[in-house]
């Protein structure tokens, strides 16, 4: 936990402070109970009324003081620990940006969500722990201890003998709990996913009538985590009733040793009190020493998971980035066709690196201002191919290049503002019409928002729209169809002109006359671009320049619908069997 004071350096006056204020309330509090023995022994027992209101009013003033003093602790470990998370939850936020997506598959959203909230808020509340008891509970019971010894050294040897078994209690407490709590943190995450998944595939359960299973499913997992919350409750709740029995056990002790003192007239009433006092403000503060090393048991769970988040070095970075934004001249690649717009030599990539590639020996070059369309069965490496561009997974064999550089010799913003992409699943945000489509240009003006949502033949439902283009959009965008979120993420991706633009099956929820309609508007409105359309339909990349096809990871026939009519097996067989099956539905 050490690692994470870095983020307390911009709080040093409240993490020094803090304590001493707490310090100074626990001095005052640690004097009360000898001033109650002398106010009974000089006071009380001799009838001065005077002393005993002196001693009063002086004792009102300590705690008067010792109140104002913990309330500024408070405000200082309020102000560090919220300092601390917010900090810390913006590091790991953009940490987490950072992430390839092979690295956010390595942890899964529910775990990093857990991690960047919950596990945050438990090293949040165990700062503001810190500022505010870790240095006043064992100042209390030292305190106390040599307060009772000054008092009275035979009796204080009472409770030097019981802070052993306190201390064999606490480590037995400790190695049982801590492991369960590493454990517990799991089990969260797996419930987490059961409810990710049931909450997003929500539509899906129901169409298959599934909700009893799930609901099966969620109660195992609630259960598994149930069980172990009982386990480290069961474990921990020892440690408070284990703590008051040998406490009170010594105060049995004290009282009758005070006792026989009291009648061989060795110490006085008042000091058998203070010494009952002091006592009492050693048990409070052992519960809360127990407290504290249950919070901190779990804040080290905690610390551990988020560490692991923070030593993740992003698998795709800008380390080796040299590349300049204006390396080769874009008009003079488009005249001449001298330099491909991509370049695959010999590219080989496998998701696990050591299983079944998903692509393997991959060798093509796609030149500026080409429309290239990219066919294959499910699973044959399609959406792969395209990922590979914009750097969201590295080749394992092999180069990809953008106009005759390698793409990790690029920085990765310089390389993605070359490239507009729409992937598979349309994704919109809460926000309007506008504002989404300007996630692809956030200067763009209104014509150029318009023109780009003209193309991509998304104008016809927005001018249905009573507020236009400041139509609002939900979450998701879950208030429109599938076909208009995938027309928005088209437009998305066109207002920025890209130098290369990727429709990565982006218009399965458009007709057949909206399609062709998009593809027309794309040739009369991109000839500069370099675009790669992938799809399942032949109808969608029979009009384009060349159509490469794939088949297990693998290029098996490029050409145009013509030479591949008549040279690739693959590419006539997705043929004939779309016009089969369009001959079926007629």
């Amino acid at each position: 936990m050490l690692k994470f004071a870095v983020f307390l350096k911009p709080y040093k006056k409240e993490t020094i402070l803090g304590p001493l204020f707490k310090l100074i309330e626990a001095i005052l509090e640690l004097l009360l109970p000898t001033m109650v023995a002398l106010m009974i022994n000089h006071g009380v027992g001799k009838g001065d009324t005077h002393y005993v209101w002196q001693m009063g009013l002086l004792m009102l003033l300590m705690t008067i003081l010792g109140f104002g003093s913990s309330l500024v602790c408070q405000f200082y470990a309020a102000r560090a620990s919220q300092g601390f998370g917010t900090t810390l939850r913006n590091t790991m936020f953009k940490h987490i940006s950072s992430f390839s997506y092979a690295d956010l598959d390595k942890f899964g959203t529910p775990s990093l969500i857990n991690r960047i909230t919950n596990d945050v808020n438990q090293l949040q509340t165990a700062v503001a722990m810190l500022i505010r008891l870790v240095i006043r509970a064992p100042f209390i019971c030292i305190g106390a201890i040599i307060m009772s010894m000054i008092l009275d050294f035979r009796l204080a040897l009472v409770l030097l003998a019981a802070t052993p078994v306190l201390a064999l209690i606490l480590y037995v407490v400790i190695t049982k709990a801590s492991p369960l709590y590493r454990l517990y943190q799991k089990k969260l995450d797996k419930i987490a996913l059961v409810l990710s998944e049931n909450l997003t595939g929500v539509r899906v359960i129901r169409a298959f009538a599934k909700r009893g299973a799930e609901r099966v499913k969620f109660n195992a997992a609630s259960d598994d985590l149930t069980q172990t919350a009982i386990r480290v409750g069961r474990i921990s709740a020892l440690l408070s009733p284990a703590t008051l029995l040998v406490v009170n056990g010594a105060i049995i002790a004290i009282l009758w040793i005070g006792g026989i003192h009291i009648q061989y007239g060795s110490l006085t009433q008042g000091e058998i009190i203070a010494f009952i006092n002091y006592i009492t403000q050693i048990l409070l503060a052992l519960i809360v020493v127990t407290n504290l090393i249950i919070l901190f048991t779990k804040a080290a769970t905690s610390a551990a998971r988020i560490q692991e988040v923070l030593d993740t070095q992003a698998s795709i970075s800008d380390t080796a980035a040299t590349a300049t934004s204006t390396s080769i001249d874009r008009e003079e690649t488009i005249e001449h066709g001298a330099v491909p717009a991509i370049s695959f030599d010999h590219v080989s990539f496998g998701y696990n690196k050591t299983g079944q590639m998903a692509l393997s020996d991959v060798v093509v070059n796609i030149y500026p201002g080409e429309t290239v369309g990219i066919i294959g069965g499910t699973g044959s490496g399609k959406s792969t191919f395209v990922n590979l561009i914009p750097r969201f997974y590295d080749a394992v064999e092999g180069r990809v290049q953008v106009d005759g550089i390698d793409v990790r010799q690029y920085k990765l913003e310089q390389l993605r503002q070359k490239i507009g992409i729409v992937p598979q699943k349309a994704l919109l945000f809460t926000g309007t019409i506008a504002d989404n489509i300007r996630w692809g240009h956030e200067h763009a003006t209104d014509e150029e928002v318009a023109q780009a949502a003209a193309i991509a033949q998304a104008d016809e439902f927005i001018s249905n729209l009573p507020e236009k283009f400041d139509a609002p959009i939900t979450r998701g965008g879950l208030n429109l169809s599938g076909g208009q979120k995938q027309r928005l993420t088209i437009a998305r991706a066109i207002v920025g002109n890209p130098q290369i633009l990727i429709l990565d099956d982006s218009s399965s929820a458009l007709d057949f006359a909206t399609d062709a309609a998009l593809r027309k508007s794309l040739r009369e409105n991109s000839t500069s671009m370099t675009v790669l359309l992938v799809s399942q339909r032949v109808s969608s990349v029979q009009h384009a320049d060349k159509i490469i096809v794939f088949d297990e990871g693998r290029i098996v026939g490029i050409g145009t619908h013509e030479q591949l009519m008549s040279s690739s097996d693959v590419y006539q067989e997705i043929n004939h069997s779309q016009l089969s099956t369009q001959e079926v539905d007629q």
